[in-house]
């Protein structure tokens, strides 16, 4: 007997037909002999009209009742495929976060996970039941209802897999896999039948949407196995895991790319210690993260300095930076968010030279201009005007990855 944690997104459940389907696919798991623990999210576009309804009543919601109102849509999933369960006659009992005791901190819509109380589920498990947890949401130390932020189930689901020590954790989503790009993008992408952990974790914070960033840091913290699959099919499916040494390095696993992007320019700041610290602490005591960040040549003691955050963050970024601009003594702020970000991400980079002068060249080729760049072992970014994404994604897909698909 295994213990199976698997997760349903918002398209999985999107109608009462849907979570049918989910039901059936969660008997079948259950009668081979598991244990099954369910995490969904809330029916596609749920969430969205509840953030819609929030932002009507009031410009800058309060956080506490923004979260408390947006984790609403998957008290309806959960209890829903409860229902369709205890009617088909397998026993199932549906969990909130604040019932599993999800302990999160207090930072509203963006809350990580600190602990897991696993009692409840584990009690439900050794009755013979199925547990249907609601992902996204959890309970901070004053009882208070927080979100994970957006792709936050996946994050509830692979935690949940990780405290109670789960043999898989299996996301099932609308795409039958992870692929080598964004096949809307490219004919020619092709599923990976698996991918580590770090090329994972780089390809969705380059903005891949199959899995959330931090589900999969937490899937390689805890060596928790994930599979990617379809709701609607049986077919394909690609296994995250840990690097082994028969996988195969190839050189660019795949090629992503991330249309929420906005770019700030800091312009003529004074070069000088623990300026930088200034600029950027109020942004971290606010929870935006920073992706990219450049800072010029100093020339006759000032510099400029430009950086990347999530569009939905530039507003607050905007003002907060604004503030701190006048007391450093910078001349101005310039914004741009009209950008996006292309990478390219494989482990095997680490032993091949001349990955990143190949990429520059091929956009160089196509005249897209890179406004800025970052890099890892396996991984390299750059910043480009964002009506070029979609041609920067093909001929990159296409250097890297032709040799390997002829």
């Amino acid at each position: 007997m295994a213990l199976v944690v698997q997760k349903y997104g918002g398209t999985s459940v999107g109608d009462l037909e849907r979570i049918a389907n989910v039901a059936k696919r969660v008997i079948r798991t259950k009668v081979a002999g598991n244990d099954v623990v369910v995490v969904l999210s809330a029916m596609s576009g749920e969430t969205d009209r509840l953030i819609r309804l929030a932002l009507q009543a009031a410009g800058e919601p309060n956080p506490r009742e923004y979260d408390s109102l947006i984790s609403t849509g998957e008290q309806v999933t959960v209890t829903l495929l409860a229902i369709m369960l205890n009617g088909m006659g397998f026993p199932a009992k549906s969990f909130l976060g604040f019932q599993v005791r999800v302990l999160t901190d207090q930072a509203f819509n963006k809350a990580r996970i600190m602990s897991i109380d696993t009692e409840r589920i584990r009690d439900g498990l050794n009755k013979g039941m199925i547990a249907v947890v609601a992902g996204f949401q959890g309970v901070d130390a004053e009882n208070n209802i927080t979100t994970l932020g957006r792709g936050g189930s996946d994050t509830s689901a692979v935690a949940l897999a990780a405290a109670l020590k789960a043999d898989v954790c299996d996301i099932y989503t609308d795409v039958d896999g992870v692929y080598t790009t964004d096949p809307n993008i490219c004919s020619n992408a092709r599923r990976l039948d698996r991918i580590t952990y770090d090329e994972m974790l780089e390809m969705a914070r380059a903005g891949a949407k199959v899995l959330q960033p931090r589900s999969v840091e937490l899937a390689k913290k805890f060596n928790v196995p994930v599979y990617v699959k379809s709701s609607f099919s049986d077919e394909g499916g690609t296994l995250v895991t840990r690097e082994e040494k028969d996988m195969e390095k190839e050189v660019v696993a795949g090629v992503t790319y991330d249309r929420d992007q906005a770019k700030i320019t800091i312009v003529h700041v004074p070069d000088r210690p623990g300026v930088a610290a200034r600029l950027f602490t109020p942004l971290s005591e606010h929870n935006i993260i920073v992706d990219m960040i450049i800072q010029n040549a100093s020339v006759q003691g000032h510099t400029d300095l430009t950086f990347t955050v999530s569009r939905k963050d530039l507003r607050e970024a905007t003002r907060i930076i604004a503030d701190v601009v006048k007391e450093v003594g910078a001349e101005k702020l310039e914004i741009d968010d009209n950008v996006a970000k292309v990478s390219i991400i494989g482990v095997g980079m680490i032993s091949h030279s001349g990955v990143a002068a190949r990429m520059f060249d091929t956009l160089a080729r196509e005249g897209i201009n890179i406004m800025m760049i970052s890099t890892s072992e396996i991984k390299v970014s750059c910043v480009v005007e964002a009506k070029y994404t979609e041609l920067a994604v093909t001929v990159l897909h296409d250097a890297f990855r032709s040799d390997k698909e002829s």
